[in-house]
């Protein structure tokens, strides 16, 4: 059964203007976009977002972070789409992330780390539903 996550290509990331490179690794994974965007996100959108961290130490460092510039949220799909996806990805860490993940390549640090994928498939449901409306996205769930 196909399911739907979430990805976010994050402010350093399309600063280094590598969107076209993470979008192909992607794709070349088997998932497919039902939804793509680029957005600015305010400094209260990303604390909405990332509420579930609000008693982290880095909860404010993020939500500077995620506002300082454009993202790019990702409505994907595949089957078993939060893990195959997270497997993409890599390490929260790029230094401990596997050789040829996307934050191996493109992340910078811990707090730099190109992207964001949804932990579950309840919290990829809350997350997709906060960038894109139903009627945003395109079907390819079957």
């Amino acid at each position: 059964m196909r399911n739907r996550t979430l990805a976010i290509i994050k402010p350093d990331a399309v600063s280094k203007n590598v969107i076209g490179e993470i979008v192909s690794m992607i794709t070349q994974a088997g998932f497919k976009i039902s939804g793509m965007k680029l957005i600015k996100i305010s400094r209260q959108q990303a604390g909405v977002f990332y509420e579930i961290h609000k008693d982290r130490p880095f909860y404010e460092e993020l939500l500077d972070y995620m506002s300082s510039g454009p993202i790019v949220p990702i409505a994907i799909e595949k089957e078993n789409a939060v893990e195959d996806y997270r497997k993409l990805i890599g390490a929260t860490d790029p230094q401990k992330a596997a050789e040829g993940t996307v934050r191996k390549l493109y992340g910078q640090s811990l707090a730099f780390n190109a992207v964001h994928g949804s932990d579950s498939d309840e919290n990829a449901a809350i997350e997709t539903a906060f960038f894109f409306s139903h009627s945003e996205l395109v079907d390819n769930i079957r």
